[in-house]
């Protein structure tokens, strides 16, 4: 029988003795996803940081634990861990261990690739995001084992290029389809957390187009004494353009067809998520002093972020830096990020996009919109009964709080993979980026406490789901 409370004990006594070392070991690899490290393969890193938990894990006391790092052509590595169980059938769990790239000065006395602990955070590019995953599924199955609580075999899949949009894991999964035919859980461990508080369960995701819009006038550049006022400058013909798909005043995205209806569940969901997080909602966006959120409504401002579109320009080419001469430019290229509802069509959304922005262009210019990716969104299936209960009782038994769902403003295309790959398996989609873990951006943290808590929980979900 399954104790909670041994359960929560053994947690904290593995990640102080067992598990908290290599994960800070695993931290100082600079394994950069592929998308992001064209020398990737040269560099070495993602190879050692898949042999790096390869070796670490054939040395657990685990018992039935098979390791193999697989390789397929010039993809990134997979790593492959598998435990057998005694009772019939296959629950597989899911991390990643590619990083993103460090793009920004970290906070004075942190460093990306040196983890630091400092109070309950572990600092380090890489480590909440999600690099812990490999580390509380082997301490989930640690638990059950000194328990002596049975549970099915457990494949944990650690792939290699999921911040580069998960490009290699379909090729990987395919080989696996039948070894992992018909998995009883899917247990997914890259999300984010609304507080530090509560069990946090994945219920939706947007969908995200990205592009380059290009707009040129002029074969070069020219004085802006005589240019200016004769030939319209690049960047305000693509400031004319993109009123054509949001407001600006608002942010509100003005595409036909894409705004869509939400679920009544899934605003349940969102209210009881934003009676939960109230302001901390926005405050944990790094503002300036005097800046405001775009609402000063929480539910608003979490329709926002995972049910209503939304455009970011996140790079800007052909505009020199502050030391340039009076010149008008002959050309200006953005690239524009779109986020689109769970449901919406994104594909067909951004060939609609497209559409708007080439059509008639002003002054004639030579207008392109190229398209570069497009994921679409996901909404999770209900959870079965005996899942949904047992997540509940977890967070009651390791967080002492209600679960909650929220859905996620980002695109993570693995889940929906896994929902493709192995349809009726229901999945448990959570993950610790919460307040002030800063997921790609500086200072990364993980938050330790929560960790314990959510290991432990994994060992419960394994145990209930092999009693059923």
């Amino acid at each position: 029988m399954f104790n909670a409370k041994l359960a929560l004990m053994d947690s904290r006594d593995l990640w102080r003795e067992k598990l908290l070392a290599p994960l800070i070991e695993f931290g100082r690899i600079p394994g950069i996803s592929p998308g992001y490290a064209p020398t990737w393969a040269a560099d070495g890193h993602i190879q050692r940081t898949a042999e790096f938990m390869a070796s670490w894990c054939r040395t657990l006391p685990i018992r039935g634990l098979k390791v193999k790092i697989m390789r397929s052509g010039k993809r990134t590595p997979m790593l492959l861990v598998t435990v057998r169980g005694k009772v019939r059938g296959t629950v597989v769990g899911y991390a990643h261990g590619d990083k993103q790239p460090v793009l920004e000065a970290w906070r004075r006395g942190l460093d990306p690739w040196t983890p630091l602990r400092r109070g309950r955070k572990l600092f380090g590019r890489g480590l909440a995001d999600d690099g812990y995953g490999l580390f509380a599924l082997m301490g989930a199955l640690m638990i059950l084992q000194q328990q002596e609580v049975d549970h099915r075999t457990c494949v944990c899949i650690i792939e290699f290029s999921e911040e580069s949009g998960s490009v290699d894991l379909p090729a990987y999964l395919k080989k696996l389809r039948r070894q992992l035919a018909n998995p009883s859980l899917i247990v997914c461990l890259d999300s984010g957390a609304g507080d530090y508080g509560h069990l946090w369960l994945t219920g939706s995701l947007r969908g995200v187009g990205n592009g380059f819009l290009e707009v040129k006038t002029m074969l070069t550049g020219k004085h802006s004494g005589e240019g200016t006022n004769i030939v319209a400058d690049t960047s305000r013909i693509t400031r004319h353009l993109l009123d054509r798909i949001e407001d600006s005043a608002t942010g509100r995205i003005i595409i036909p067809g894409v705004d869509v209806e939400i679920p009544e569940d899934r605003m349940a969901e969102l209210r009881a998520a934003a009676e939960a997080m109230g302001d901390n909602v926005w405050k944990d966006m790094p503002l300036l002093p005097g800046v405001r959120p775009m609402s000063d409504d929480p539910l608003e401002l979490l329709l926002n972020r995972t049910w209503r579109a939304g455009l970011t320009q996140t790079g800007i080419a052909g505009i020199p830096g502050l030391d340039g001469g009076n010149v008008l430019r002959p050309s200006t290229t953005t690239k524009l990020s779109m986020r689109f509802a769970p449901t919406a069509d994104a594909h067909a959304l951004m060939a609609r996009m497209k559409e708007i922005l080439e059509a008639d262009p002003p002054y004639g210019a030579q207008v392109t919109f190229t398209l570069s990716q497009v994921v679409q969104g996901w909404t999770a299936p209900e959870m079965p009964a005996w899942l949904a209960a047992s997540a509940a009782e977890s967070s009651q038994a390791f967080f002492g709080r209600l679960v909650k769902i929220l859905g996620e403003g980002g695109s993570i295309p693995f889940m929906k993979m896994m929902s493709d790959y192995f349809p009726g398996s229901p999945l448990f989609i959570t993950g610790l980026l919460g307040p002030g873990a800063n997921a790609h951006a500086p200072n990364e943290s993980l938050d330790l406490p929560t960790v314990v808590k959510l290991t432990a929980t994994i060992a419960k979900l394994l145990a209930d789901d092999a009693r059923r």
